[in-house]
């Protein structure tokens, strides 16, 4: 594939499959991520990998509860108010499988090395004919102590 193909025609998608992503294209994914470039070449990142339902169904509930007890009034809080109160809503729309991306917190420029690994998997994925969306909804629980303990990540680790 052409890379201003995957460019131009990679897109946010919010409905999945429950069919399982093998091994091997979950490590040529995070292959593609770890060769995206990092500030000083610190490469701090470091990925979780989720398949498992009945976890990803508690992250979700949990993230969707820490929301609507810390986001702040403005001018998307209702709409978010909304699909976070709808039971049927899932956080990560029941795609099989997450991928975290993590990095150690001390780093200045982690949030930038991040990003850019994650859009080399985006790009990858939508090579190999898979759907990805960044998850912002999960990110804030996440970097909680109890969303940590749920993955076993390190304190020091800040989701991104």
């Amino acid at each position: 594939m052409d890379l201003n193909e995957a460019i131009t025609g990679r897109r946010a998608v919010r409905e999945y499959t429950p069919q399982t992503i093998d091994e091997r294209t979950i490590r040529l994914l995070i292959d593609a991520a770890v060769h995206a470039p990092s500030a000083v070449n610190q490469q701090p990142w470091t990925f979780t990998v989720v398949r498992d339902q009945d976890m990803l169904d508690r992250i979700s509930g949990d993230a969707k509860s820490h929301l609507l007890s810390t986001m702040p009034a403005g001018s998307h809080s209702d709409h978010f108010h909304a699909m976070l109160d709808d039971p049927n809503f899932h956080i990560f729309y029941h795609a099989p499988v997450l991928i975290l991306i993590s990095a150690v917190a001390e780093g200045p420029w982690i949030v930038e090395d991040c990003a850019l690994a994650a859009q080399n998997m985006m790009l990858a994925a939508y090579g190999a004919g898979l759907g990805t969306c960044w998850i912002g909804f999960a990110q804030s629980f996440l970097n909680t102590l109890n969303g940590k303990n749920m993955l076993g990540l390190p304190a020091a680790w800040v989701s991104v």
